[in-house]
């Protein structure tokens, strides 16, 4: 689960608004800690948000939480590049590299694609791939397929592919961190 600061929905009709952030503070939490309960899109809180896998939030721009996931933040903020920083500076950079921000995402190329470090995203026009250790997983809502590497080189030529995930979290992938992917990864 994630949240971008604040409330990006209408309660009454609990539907999504145009809104897509509050503040810079995106992170991804845990759904259970401390015994906490939330009512889903309350009024005047913030926005729960959902997603496949940490390697889809990351994607989306997102950081390990401070708070309920402490040791993973710990761990993606010694692995993020340059100097250590709080998190509000890692969240300055995250911002600057998100889409949404206005940041465009950038075209890979096939060899670009074989060096991406185990859990960057990338897309197609219709289809997000996740980097694994040994094939490329097509992402679905409900988990990812094995995508074969005859496959994957056919789609890739015909297709421009663009990096979702963060160039900054691209490089925090290479120094180390190691992100959870849903269990259809592993199938």
């Amino acid at each position: 689960m994630g949240n971008r600061g604040g409330c990006l929905h209408d309660a009454a009709k609990r539907t999504l608004t145009k809104r897509r952030w509050v503040t810079r503070r995106w992170i991804i939490c845990v759904t259970e800690f401390r015994g906490r309960q939330r009512k889903i899109m309350a009024p005047n809180r913030y926005t729960e948000l959902f997603f496949l896998d940490e390697v889809t939030a990351l994607a989306a721009g997102h950081r390990p939480c401070f708070e309920c996931r402490n040791g993973r933040a710990k761990s993606f903020a010694a692995a993020f590049p340059g100097e250590p920083m709080p998190a509000d500076n890692i969240d300055l950079v995250l911002h600057r590299e998100r889409c949404v921000s206005g940041a465009p995402q950038p075209l890979i190329d096939g060899k670009a694609i074989e060096a991406l470090p185990v859990g960057a995203m990338i897309a197609t026009r219709n289809t997000c791939f996740a980097i694994a250790a040994d094939r490329l997983l097509e992402w679905g809502f409900s988990g990812y397929r094995a995508v074969g590497r005859n496959e994957a080189t056919g789609i890739f030529a015909l297709e421009a592919v663009k990096l979702l995930t963060p160039q900054s979290t691209v490089e925090a992938l290479r120094n180390g961190y190691r992100p959870t992917f849903h269990h259809s990864a592993h199938a």
